[in-house]
């Protein structure tokens, strides 16, 4: 079974629901000395992530992921969950004396995030190495500490071992010449569209531009469905409707499982963004990033009603 190394955060999610609108109470004229709460009646503590959002997703469509990443001393509880669901901690570090990292996350009734994020021992994620790990056949760069991820892209390129760049949250992290070197070494890039405009903004490259250095530059944009530019062409990937939306944190997490599972196996480009898809699709109707369940026969049945076609 392919092994893919999952290099990101492991982190504790704590998740709150605004049950209003943000705009409706922050004045864009008074942006510049903001000072606003917000009254948030629920609240819930889940096991989150990069690293470990993508590994949940990952595993329970047959995947093998390696979740790699720093951890504090409080992580014990995480750490079991890990080896109760069958997915490996061989590359998961301990850094005593520090925090694991913490995500406080506020989601409004129109699923807009303010998210404020404790780094924690995430920052010593360069003292983790591709190279230790044997038997990986694939890998993703997820958000990390600054270094971790410029090295782990390094180690993953100096390996030839085909990789994911995500950059996600870590984006403030990297100038155009960090984001340019990133789109060198990967084989891969998968951003959301304020990420990728950012990308196109630092860079000066458009989507296009972006893919000729790459595999496939993937975009995600919400409820308008995704893109893949691979080959000179755009692969439109439509949205899958799910059954309620609840909580849209993690779903690209999820999305991106989809995408390491489609490449582990060779599929097509867009029958990977359609497994990616449905990923998505079937998080976002369950709260927190790793309280949702299919099985693998169940997805796949999922998949064929869906698109029509089995993989």
């Amino acid at each position: 079974m392919s092994r893919a190394l999952i290099c990101g955060s492991l982190a504790f999610d704590n998740i709150m629901v605004f049950e209003d609108e943000f705009a409706n109470h922050i004045l864009p004229e008074q942006i510049h000395k903001l000072n606003i709460s917000f009254m948030v009646p629920s609240l819930s503590r889940v096991f989150g992530g990069v690293a470990g959002n993508i590994a949940y997703n990952l595993k329970m469509i047959g995947g093998t992921p390696v979740p790699m990443g720093v951890v504090g001393s409080d992580f014990d509880v995480y750490y079991q969950r890990l080896k109760s669901l069958g997915i490996s901690v061989e590359a998961v570090k301990t850094k005593e004396g520090h925090f694991t990292p913490q995500a406080y996350i506020t989601t409004d009734m129109k699923n807009n995030q303010i998210t404020a994020f404790h780094p924690g021992a995430m920052n010593f994620s360069h003292e983790n190495h591709v190279k230790d790990y044997q038997d990986i056949e694939i890998g993703i760069v997820g958000p990390d500490g600054r270094d971790g991820m410029l090295q782990h892209a390094q180690e993953f390129a100096d390996s030839n071992i085909p990789f994911i760049f995500d950059p996600g949250q870590a984006m403030p992290l990297f100038d155009g010449d960090d984001l340019k070197q990133f789109i060198n070494q990967a084989t891969w890039m998968a951003v959301n569209d304020y990420e990728y405009e950012l990308v196109h903004d630092r860079t000066g490259m458009d989507a296009r531009e972006i893919s000729n250095h790459l595999d496939a530059l993937i975009v995600t944009r919400g409820e308008k469905g995704s893109e893949v530019y691979a080959d000179g062409t755009m692969y439109h990937i439509p949205v899958v409707k799910a059954e309620k939306i609840v909580d849209p944190t993690g779903c690209g997490d999820a999305y991106r499982a989809g995408l390491l599972y489609g490449l582990t196996n060779g599929l097509d480009f867009q029958t990977t963004g359609r497994i990616a898809s449905l990923l998505g699709s079937i998080k976002i109707a369950t709260a927190g990033t790793q309280n949702h369940y299919i099985s693998k026969k169940d997805f796949r049945a999922r998949f064929l009603e869906e698109f029509g076609y089995a993989y």
